[in-house]
């Protein structure tokens, strides 16, 4: 039995988990990696024949940048396990946000043609970079 905040003790429901939910980098990390292996696919094989090899590189160039960063994120989502705090969260919340930012905006570039898509590409690029680095500050950081 628990006590909530007003200090009356409520049962637990039977077969309640025990152990903590996924955080949500990990969920994210796992979805972005989902989308990225079927952005893949569908680039190599419904896409090959439908775009010019400029805008199929492009397309190949956004999923491989979010499969890799998808690991970056699960990486993420392990060292805010490890050390909790706002470097680590930062790191999750900057890989996801530059997935969304340098990927996507490749992807619509790549389908749509519309050029100044190209513009969002590098915002998403300085975020993945940050968000190396705040993983990086997020593993440094002394531990007592």
């Amino acid at each position: 039995m628990r006590a909530p905040a007003g200090g009356v003790p409520r049962a637990e429901p039977q077969g309640a988990l025990t152990r903590p939910a996924a955080p949500l980098a990990l969920v994210a990390a796992s979805l972005f990696g989902l989308t990225g292996v079927a952005a893949g696919a569908f680039g190599a094989h419904a896409l090959k024949t439908r775009l010019d090899p400029e805008a199929l590189a492009i397309f190949d160039t956004a999923a491989r940048y979010q499969q890799l960063h998808a690991l970056a994120l699960l990486g993420s989502a392990w060292v805010a396990q490890q050390w909790p705090g706002r470097a680590a969260r930062a790191s999750g919340l900057c890989f996801s946000a530059g997935i969304v930012l340098f990927s996507g905006s490749l992807y619509a570039l790549s389908l749509s043609g519309v050029r100044w898509l190209g513009a969002i590409t590098p915002l998403g690029g300085l975020l993945l970079m940050a968000g190396w680095l705040t993983l990086a500050l997020a593993a440094w950081r002394p531990r007592a």
